[in-house]
Parts: structure tokens; C-alpha cells; sequence
């Protein structure tokens, strides 16, 4: 609605002289001009009926993927591994190791606001079951759902706490005295202030996709978010944690005309294909969400998008500032090219950061790189090589 309402309104009104344009874009509004009066045949109405008449059709296509979707029958059925160990809310999932060449163990550490089973979506599409078929042990985190104690807590409890705790509970295994971390997206900063806080537990870091300089894109764009953070305090206050509704609509904010323009593709999709049950996979998980406890809504919001802690070195966990300079470990920076959720901008300095990283930029997406159709070469293959690799395999 929005766009069709602003883009009628600015076919009427829009003008070359406009104050504020730049040379470039008075000149395309004078090409989009003369081609509206030449389309119009002398009549000045025949443009902005034409552009009314689009917006309803992407609208209808939208409205069509949207219907597609909801009646699509596709369901993960993939049934969790066994459970390690759990502590509340949060499981640490075994993958185990198959018989594939040796590998260490990867304890993977995913977002807090997302469904770890990303990471292993569905078959052929699990980045856990390829490593562990490949001889790597896999450990997965599984957050949970936060309950009445997870709500009070601040990342200084997730990571000084329940990941250090688990990062302990993987390291108790059998030839397992050291773990390699690796996190994914927002787990990534979770996994670095882990292996700076229990150094002696890990031999490795794996960051995913995983924001550093939260300015470096769009720093307008971080400020607005940070500046959102007092209008939620209303709905937080409720029941302590953001709710996953306006989670959603702030990872909307980050590419609102992208979300309708994916489900007008759907549409047109055959529907029993595989690239139609992978978009349904996907979307499936997207949209099973997580609430983020309050304390950690507000660190982020305004600790890492207004302040941009992490990279001007004030972020701190259990009183100590985190700098991933100060690591002596093997790590492996994978940072997606067409990353829209985390800019390449913002997870290529910890590649410069920590000594001897190695930076892995495969041409693929932020959710595409870890469960597309085109994981295992951008990503599962690069990785599995790169722990084959490490000194004494962990």
C-alpha cells in the first residue's frame, strides 16, 4: 500500500527542479517525464492510471505468493539427535562424527533470535549432518524458547553463563579436551567473547556470517534502529522479552520491497519442484522466531547498532572488554557477497582483526550460504577443509 500510494503521488508531483537532487537524479526525472507524456498521448491522467494499474497487479502476485505458500504441504519432519546436555531452555544437540575422515569436534553457536535448526533445515540441506557424515563431531547449541529465567537475562548471562557452560559439557567428551566454536550471525559475537573468556576450551573459531562493525554499511540505518529501542519498551515490558512479531518487523525494515518480491516469484514457481520446497523450508524457519529477553533487546539495539560497541571496543562481557585482536587461535571468517542481513562491510573486519584469519567471501547470501541449494560448495566444503587443516585436529 505504501508503495502504490507513493508511487501515485509521486508520478503527479515529481519534478526536475526539485531542491535537494542530485545532477543524476533530475536528469532520469526528466527521461521518466518525457516518456510519461509520449506514453500519455496528450492525456495527463493516462500515466498515473498506468502506474496505479502495476501496483495492483504486484499486489495481487503478492497476495498469490502469500496464498501459495500457506497451502504449500511441504513440513520438516527431520527428527532431532540426541541431547548432550541441557540447562533450562537450552539443549546441546550430538550430531556424532560418521565415518568419514577424522575431524575435531565443532560446537556450532547460533543466533539468539533464530531456530538453531538452520543449520540442519532439512535433507541434503543440513550443514550438521555433511560435517558429521565427514568424520567431524557436531555439537549444535539449541537456545530454546526463553522462559521465565532466560528473560532476565543480559549477554554477559548467555555467554559467561549457559555458553560457557555447554562449551564445558562438550569438552568433558572423549577426545574432546578442546573444541572448535562456530557461530553463525549473531552467534558469531557470542562465540568470540566465549573463546576470549575460556581460551583454554577452544582451538578454534569458526564466524559465520557474523556482524563486527555495525556503522560500517549504513550507519544512518543502525541509529534508526538503536533509536526505536524506548518505543518497545512498552511491549517488553509485557513479558520481559521482545516479542517475536516485532522482531519480525524489524528484520523486515532491512529489506521490505526484497520480502514482496520473493513471494511474487513463488508464485510463479511450480509448486512440487524442489526450489518451491526450499523456499517453503525457509520461510518456515524464518517465520518461527524467538523472543529476545529484554536485557539483551536493549544491549544490542542500543549497545552494538547505536553505540557500534563491538567494533570501537567498549562491548563488554562479565566486566571485560571483548577484542578479538587478543585471540591466539585458527579462524575461519566466512562473509557471504550478498549478505543483506549482515553487509560484507560489517563482518569483514574480523578477518583484519584476529591474527592469521582466514577470510572465505563466497558469492552467495546470508541464509543461502548456510542452507541453500548451494551451501556445500560456498560454504560446507570450505569449512570442512579448513578444520581438516587445523593443527592436531583439536
Amino acid at each position: 500500500m505504501l508503495k502504490s500510494s507513493s508511487s501515485v503521488t509521486a508520478s503527479l508531483n515529481s519534478s526536475a527542479g526539485w531542491p535537494g537532487w542530485s545532477g543524476a537524479a533530475a536528469e532520469r526525472a526528466r527521461v521518466i517525464a518525457a516518456a510519461a507524456r509520449e506514453a500519455a498521448g496528450g492525456r495527463p491522467e493516462a500515466f498515473p492510471q498506468a502506474v496505479v494499474m502495476e501496483a495492483l497487479q504486484q499486489d495481487r502476485e503478492l497476495v498469490a505468493g502469500i496464498a501459495a505458500y500457506r497451502r504449500h504441504p511441504w513440513r520438516r519432519e527431520l527428527p532431532d539427535p540426541p541431547v548432550l546436555w541441557t540447562e533450562g531452555e537450552t539443549r546441546l544437540l550430538d550430531f556424532g562424527r560418521g565415518r568419514g575422515r577424522g575431524g575435531p569436534t565443532l560446537l556450532l553457536v547460533p543466533s539468539l533470535v533464530n531456530r538453531a535448526y538452520i543449520l540442519d533445515l532439512a535433507p541434503g540441506r543440513s550443514m550438521a549432518r555433511f560435517l558429521a557424515d565427514a568424520g567431524v563431531r557436531v555439537l549444535l547449541l539449541d537456545w530454546g524458547w526463553p522462559g521465565e529465567v532466560e528473560r532476565s537475562f543480559t549477554l554477559t548471562d548467555y555467554i559467561a553463563g549457559r555458553l560457557s557452560r555447554a562449551l564445558q559439557a562438550a569438552c568433558a567428551q572423549p577426545r574432546s579436551s578442546r573444541v572448535v566454536l562456530g557461530g553463525y550471525c549473531m552467534g558469531g559475537l557470542l562465540a568470540v567473547a566465549a573463546a576470549q573468556g575460556l581460551p583454554r576450551y577452544v582451538a578454534g573459531l569458526a564466524l559465520l556470517a557474523t556482524p563486527w562493525d555495525f556503522h560500517a554499511d549504513d550507519p544512518d540505518r543502525a541509529h534508526t534502529l538503536a533509536r526505536l529501542a524506548p518505543l518497545l519498551e512498552p511491549a517488553m515490558a509485557i513479558g520481559g522479552a521482545l516479542p517475536v512479531d516485532l522482531l519480525q518487523v524489524l528484520f523486515a525494515l532491512l529489506d521490505p520491497w526484497g520480502i514482496a518480491s520473493k513471494y511474487r516469484g513463488f508464485a510463479r514457481l511450480p509448486q512440487d519442484s524442489e526450489r518451491a520446497r526450499q523456499f517453503v523450508a525457509l520461510e518456515d524457519w524464518l517465520n518461527d522466531g524467538v523472543p529476545l529477553a529484554a536485557p539483551v533487546a536493549r544491549e544490542c539495539l542500543q549497545g552494538w547498532y547505536g553505540a557500534n560497541a563491538p567494533a570501537a571496543g567498549t562491548w563488554r562481557v562479565a566486566g571485560l572488554p571483548v577484542m578479538p585482536g587478543r585471540l591466539d587461535l585458527p579462524c575461519f571468517v566466512a562473509v557471504p557477497a550478498r549478505d543483506r542481513i549482515v553487509p560484507p562491510e560489517s563482518a569483514r573486519p574480523l578477518a583484519a582483526l584476529i591474527p592469521g584469519a582466514v577470510l572465505h567471501q563466497p558469492q552467495a547470501g546470508h541464509i543461502g550460504m548456510a542452507a541453500g541449494s548451494g551451501a556445500e560448495a560456498a560454504l560446507w566444503r570450505p569449512l570442512l577443509e579448513w578444520l581438516r587443516g587445523l593443527p592436531g585436529r583439536a
